[in-house]
């Protein structure tokens, strides 16, 4: 019997060795992306896509000072990102499988030129969602340190994982539809009728004084 006992603990042991890695992968989705961000954040914290190179230019360097420089790990991303992606325009759900993908705590920043989308992810520090280019011809480097400048710490932070599902669609707001009766129906009509009524009294009183002040000044 304990001997049963112990081939049945090892079959748990290794069914869960099997599964566990299989359910962490299916929350990120195979993407070219994310395997060459991941491979490139082994030897440094900054990865560019290759057709994202002209955009860094020279700055590489200075880009990889100051996110060293972060009071917390951070990890850049410097790639395309849109609709026509997996996340379909979520760049933060992106930021999330980058994150989960690359099993290391920290603040993980997707910049497209434009943006900077960023998340945290096991870490008890909190980023901006997203910050924006203030001037094309300031390049990246300003707006990395714009962001880095707005990351916050202390214990009041959760450090927990970041999102690696879509958001749930927007709930769209439904009102009953009325019915007619013939009791909402007399109602309107006795409604309207008042409304007439007194509509045609004011102005019969307007052309009522009008009238007695002409005869009034043909009498003179």
């Amino acid at each position: 019997m304990t001997r049963a006992k112990a081939v049945l603990g090892l079959l748990l042991i290794a069914l869960f060795s099997v599964v566990s890695p299989s359910v962490a992968s299916a929350a990120v989705p195979t993407d070219p992306r994310i395997k060459a961000a991941v491979a490139a954040w082994k030897t440094s914290e900054l990865y560019v896509d290759p057709a994202y190179a002209p955009l860094v230019g020279e700055d590489e360097a200075k880009l990889v000072e100051r996110i060293r420089g972060a009071s917390v790990p951070v990890y850049v991303a410097v790639l395309p990102s849109g609709a026509w992606y997996q996340e379909k325009g979520d760049t933060a759900l992106l930021a999330g499988w980058l994150a989960t993908a690359n099993e290391r705590p920290g603040i993980y920043l997707v910049m497209d030129g434009i943006t900077t989308t960023g998340v945290d992810h096991l870490i008890a520090a909190s980023g901006p969602r997203r910050t924006y280019m203030s001037d094309s011809e300031d390049g990246l480097v300003p707006q990395l340190e714009e962001y880095l400048g707005e990351i916050k710490t202390g214990e009041r932070y959760e450090p927990e994982p970041a999102r690696t599902t879509p958001l749930p669609p927007p709930v769209e707001r439904s009102y009953p539809e009325e019915k007619f009766t013939p009791k909402k129906a007399i109602g309107n009509g006795v409604g309207g009728g008042v409304i007439g009524l007194i509509g045609g009294a004011v102005l019969a009183g307007i052309v009522l004084g009008v009238a007695s002040l002409v005869a009034r000044r043909g009498g003179r």
